[in-house]
């Protein structure tokens, strides 16, 4: 007789909330030093490894155990960008040894229109999981290009508040939907809404529509 097999399955909890604290501390402390109110980037770079980075790539790989693939492609995707950021912070003040005269700064600008690209794509999935998720890629990518510009060195005086206001903003939005994702989660009922998808693009394959027949007149 053949003996049954048990299957142990390991349930984890959604990680959203600490993934997204994680972008929103980051962010937070990142606009702090856009907005003047504090200067410099060495501080900087504790905030970036461990909450903008570590926190969103463990939240990331929950998530693709969970097979939720929005949440692992974006929160994966931003984790790496902030640990690429901290090298960069960390490299540009010395730590890793001395830094060349043919070494560039302004190859940032060109990373953050690289993942503008990304982001405008993540952005449309955004609007169909929920409205403070899509404002905050809206955010992002008014953040990204205006980075990028400034770095350049083009109308600095116009895109560097821009971006220092959009991480601001970014920033808050997230603390909101970190603290609604964590509260919505632990009493099983939504207790702050996000906000419903706007429903412009539907989720699965589009309806099959069978070709109509014309009868010939006999």
């Amino acid at each position: 007789m053949q003996q049954p097999i048990n299957e142990t399955r390991i349930v984890m909890s959604d990680p959203t909330a600490l993934g997204v604290f994680g972008l929103s501390m980051v962010t937070f402390v990142a606009a702090s030093a856009k907005m003047g109110w504090t200067s410099g980037v060495v501080y900087l770079i504790p905030w970036a490894l461990f909450l903008g980075s570590i926190a969103q790539i463990w939240a990331s790989a929950v998530d693709f155990k969970k097979n939720n693939y929005f949440g692992a492609i974006v929160l994966g995707a931003y984790g790496l960008f902030w640990i690429a950021v901290a090298m960069h912070w960390a490299i540009s003040l010395g730590w890793l040894g001395a830094v060349g005269d043919k070494a560039d700064p302004k190859q940032l600008a060109f990373a953050c229109i690289g993942y503008f690209i990304f982001s405008l794509f993540i952005m449309v999935a955004a609007f169909e999981a929920n409205k403070v998720f899509a404002a905050i890629l809206v955010l992002i990518n008014i953040l990204l290009p205006s980075l990028a510009l400034s770095i350049l060195g083009i109308n600095h005086e116009v895109f560097g508040p821009l971006a220092a206001w959009s991480e601001l903003g970014i920033s808050l939005l997230g603390f909101y939907a970190a603290g609604a994702n964590f509260l919505n989660n632990f009493f099983g009922r939504t207790v702050l809404s996000l906000g419903a998808p706007f429903g412009w693009i539907k989720k699965g394959p589009l309806p099959i529509t069978k070709p109509q027949v014309v009868k010939a007149a006999a």
